[in-house]
């Protein structure tokens, strides 16, 4: 469109034109979405340190508890919500385990609206990494929203030892199992005079991501943990209680969310029980 020189000397035009650029700008902003493997994080961070403390703090001096285990919650939010809601209506846990692959894609916005269905939660949660949740900028958006990949806490008379065994996903890069950290872990029980654990991972020895080179001495690290109770873990999206290894040491697989099946432990002085909850 021709415009006369008229209408371009006029003030008002400039004014006109400029407030128009202005709110298109302003406009394309409003709809710009985040790159989905933008690592910019926004809410509450470093999870499993503060609850690891507040199930420390809460759970001090007792030898009997009960803590409910969860597992891949991927894509499957509604699940999650009503997965979680029955754990509130319960009101007898007192922490809940994660067992990995709250994302699917390893999307950042996949982490932040688990975390906060997940925060809905009366009582303290800690997650593990899975191998979903390593997935493109995955690996860096856990770390920064829930902390270590490897890490303990003893609640009452337990050390609870939480791992990162999606070796596959690391491509060898890192230990893992990091056997360095087992060692600690084990100096730690001693140290405290603890006299038994559990152990919480995503995959579990023999499976597809595990380093499966070092599953037969994973397991001899975890023969010489003081008083073996049990292991937790998910990935294959079954419900199942293995003994792995022969040992007797059983392994606990808890079923994906959208099975809409969670388990919950009680630990007491005699040993534990166990119950697969329907919800």
């Amino acid at each position: 469109m021709l415009m006369s020189n008229r209408t371009t000397q006029n003030p008002r035009f400039f004014q006109w034109t400029a407030a128009f650029l202005v709110g298109c700008v302003l406009t394309a902003c409003d709809m710009l979405e985040s790159h989905p493997y933008d690592t910019r994080v926004t809410g509450e961070t470093h999870i499993n340190a503060k609850n690891c403390a507040r199930i420390e703090a809460a759970l001090k001096g007792r030898t009997s508890f009960r803590f409910a285990f969860l597992t891949d919650t991927q894509r499957w939010y509604d699940a999650t919500v009503d997965a979680v809601d029955d754990i509130r209506r319960r009101n007898d846990i007192d922490f809940v385990l994660h067992g990995g692959d709250q994302s699917d894609f390893g999307v950042t916005k996949e982490f932040l609206w688990m975390r906060d269905i997940l925060n809905r939660l009366d009582v303290p949660y800690v997650c593990v990494i899975g191998n979903h949740d390593c997935l493109g900028t995955g690996k860096d958006v856990f770390r920064t929203v829930y902390g270590d990949t490897n890490f303990g806490f003893t609640a009452g008379d337990m050390r609870l030892v939480c791992l990162n065994t999606v070796a596959l996903e690391y491509d060898y890069s890192e230990p893992i199992p990091d056997f360095d950290f087992l060692v600690k872990e084990q100096q730690r029980m001693r140290q405290d005079s603890l006299k038994r654990c559990v152990f919480l991972m995503h995959a579990a020895p023999k499976s597809d991501v595990f380093n499966n080179n070092v599953a037969t001495v994973f397991q001899h690290y975890l023969y010489d943990f003081p008083g073996v109770q049990f292991c937790l873990h998910g990935h294959t999206h079954a419900l199942s209680v293995t003994d792995i290894f022969g040992d007797g040491t059983l392994y606990y697989q808890c079923p994906n969310i959208d099975k809409r099946k969670y388990l919950v432990f009680t630990i007491h002085e005699e040993g534990y029980d166990y119950e697969v909850v329907e919800f």
